[in-house]
C-alpha cells in the first residue's frame, strides 16, 4: 500500500511537471475530472488506466517507478553540521528557504537585494548540500524529499525561534488570511496523544497542498507560516495562586 502511495505521488509530480491537469487525464481515459479526482484519492488505477496516463506523458509505467524509486531516495534531512553552517549566514538561510518553496533564481533576484554572483555562491553550497542541483543556466532542481524536515531542536529550527517568534506574533491577526486560535483545557494521556496525531496530520496537508501550488507562478502565492503547538503548560499569572504540596 505504501509503495502504491508512492507511485500515485510520482505520477502527480509527472503530471505537473509536464503541466498536465486532471481534467486532461479525463480526456485521455474518457471520464469525468470528478471521477479522475477520485481514482488519485482513492488510488485505485487499474494498469490498464495507469498505462494511458503514462502514455499521456509520453512515458511507460517502468519509467514511473523509476522515478518514485528517484525521488525515495532523495534528501530527507541534513545534518546538524550542515544545518550550523546554513544558519552562520543570513542570506543563505533566506535563498535556502526560497529554494525549499520552489523559487527560481530569477525570484530571488527579483525579490531581494540579493546580487547575481552572491545568490550564485549560496545555490553553490545548497548544491554541495545535496539540498539542490544547480543546472545550467542557474536553473534548480530540488533533491529533498517529500518529507524533508529539520532537525528537532536543531540549528534551523533555533534560529527561527529565537530571531522570529516575537516579529510573528506582532500582530492582531484581523486580516483575513491571519489567524490565531488559542485553547487551554485539560486533557488525558490518550486525549493529548489523539490530538497531536490530528496535528500531524493537519502538517501533511499543509506539506500537500504547498506542493500542489508550487507550480503556479510566484505573482499567485503568497509566504504563509503556520505554527502548531501544544504542551503541559499553566498561566505565570496564576503559579502564585498554586498551592504546595
Amino acid at each position: 500500500m505504501a509503495q502504491t502511495q508512492e507511485l500515485i505521488k510520482s505520477l502527480k509530480s509527472a503530471l505537473k511537471a509536464q503541466g498536465k491537469t486532471y481534467a486532461d487525464v479525463a480526456v485521455e481515459l474518457g471520464l469525468t475530472e470528478a471521477s479522475v479526482k477520485r481514482l488519485f484519492s482513492k488510488q485505485s488505477f487499474s494498469l490498464n488506466r495507469l498505462d494511458q496516463v503514462c502514455h499521456l506523458l509520453d512515458m511507460e509505467i517502468s519509467d514511473l517507478v523509476q522515478l518514485m524509486n528517484e525521488q525515495q531516495q532523495r534528501l530527507q534531512q541534513l545534518s546538524i553540521e550542515q544545518e550550523m553552517e546554513i544558519t552562520a549566514n543570513v542570506t543563505l538561510t533566506l535563498v535556502t528557504v526560497c529554494v525549499l518553496n520552489r523559487w527560481t533564481m530569477h525570484d530571488i533576484l527579483s525579490y531581494y537585494h540579493i546580487s547575481e554572483s552572491e545568490c550564485v555562491q549560496h545555490l553553490a553550497k545548497l548544491d554541495r548540500l545535496k539540498v539542490i542541483e544547480l543546472l545550467p543556466k542557474n536553473r534548480i532542481r530540488l533533491l529533498v524529499a517529500p518529507n524533508f524536515s529539520w532537525h528537532e531542536n536543531g540549528p534551523i529550527q533555533l534560529f527561527f525561534q529565537k530571531k522570529i517568534s516575537q516579529e510573528f506574533f506582532s500582530t492582531h491577526f484581523s486580516r483575513d488570511d491571519e489567524s490565531l486560535i488559542v485553547l487551554n483545557g485539560m486533557f488525558s494521556s490518550q486525549s493529548n496523544a489523539e490530538l497531536q496525531n490530528k496535528l500531524k496530520r493537519l502538517a501533511r496537508e499543509f506539506e500537500l497542498l504547498n506542493n500542489d501550488d508550487a507550480a503556479l507562478d510566484l505573482a499567485q502565492r503568497n509566504g504563509i507560516t503556520l505554527v502548531l503547538a501544544m504542551r503541559d503548560w499553566q498561566y505565570g499569572l496564576f503559579k502564585p495562586l498554586i498551592k504546595d504540596g
